[in-house]
């Protein structure tokens, strides 16, 4: 496989497909399955689009085993055996790096990046989110399904002011100080997302930032619940007890649960399945931060 993408300056992008990804262990016909995908396994522009539409609809951001203090494992097979067996979601390093071993299986050159999030804020940030460049149809394309509410829906061709609208929501790609900035429209106007650069990171520096992330106090994924996902028509965020419901039109409706209800949005809203004793554990967790 050529191992190099180009990004819109001509420079190259190292691809990393290296075996310690762990991408050939990975049961395709059951994460095909899983994510609903019944489309060709090509390297095509058609396919990555309804592949990445196919993984943002079915597997949801969540860091339920981060908040009740267990330790996620990122080796391929533990990340299958959650998600693709167990039906779980997990949060945008499960999620993310799970779809680029479906990409590298279908022969996509992918380059994997971690990214600085913004949310709205210039502040600067360690880089706690990941996403994907991928390389189709002669042009290099943002991947990211593993975003949670704001998951693109399908890729962002890698060009500046690039602009996508799907179901009624709108992305863009901008730079700014070196960076490529990832935004998406609200009602007043472009709203930060992430910042990132096309430096490709390797399975070290995933470990590395996925174990800051998931342990570090002031971490936005540790002592806090995190679940989030969307369909066309709502996007849909549980922060703790706070659940906030935002619309198409850019209205926003935030309502506070009691931690039973905040468990059944879970398990309801959420689609995840939980164990009596998760149920059990997590209302207990709730109730202590109300």
């Amino acid at each position: 496989m050529d191992t190099t993408l180009m990004d819109p300056s001509g420079l190259p992008l190292l691809v990393d497909d290296s075996p310690e990804w762990g991408s050939e262990r990975l049961d395709l016909d059951a994460y095909l399955a899983r994510v609903g995908y019944r489309g060709p396994r090509e390297a095509s522009l058609a396919a990555l689009r309804a592949l990445h539409r196919a993984h943002r609809d079915s597997v949801c951001f969540e860091n339920v085993d981060i908040a009740l203090g267990r330790a996620v494992s990122l080796d391929i097979d533990a990340v299958q055996r959650k998600i693709v067996q167990a039906g779980r979601g997990g949060y945008c390093y499960e999620t993310n790096l799970l779809f680029a071993a479906a990409l590298d299986r279908f022969g996509f050159p992918v380059t994997r990046l971690l990214v600085r999030i913004r949310e709205g804020s210039a502040k600067r940030r360690f880089r706690s989110h990941t996403a994907l460049l991928v390389r189709a149809d002669d042009t290099v394309w943002l991947a990211d399904p593993g975003y949670g509410y704001a998951a693109l829906i399908e890729p962002l061709a890698l060009h500046p002011g690039a602009e996508s609208t799907v179901a009624g929501w709108s992305w863009r790609l901008t730079t700014e100080d070196g960076h490529w900035l990832l935004q998406y429209r609200r009602p007043e106007g472009w709203f930060d997302i992430y910042a990132f650069r096309t430096e490709p990171q390797y399975a070290v520096d995933f470990e590395a930032a996925h174990f800051v992330s998931s342990t570090r106090p002031g971490s936005p994924f540790v002592g806090q619940l995190v679940v989030q996902r969307a369909n066309d028509e709502e996007r849909y965020r549980l922060k703790n007890t706070e659940f906030m419901t935002e619309y198409r039109s850019g209205e926003q409706r935030l309502r506070v649960l009691r931690p039973q209800e905040a468990v059944d949005a879970v398990r309801t809203t959420f689609g995840l399945p939980l164990t009596a004793e998760e149920e059990r554990l997590l209302h207990d967790f709730l109730a202590a931060r109300r």
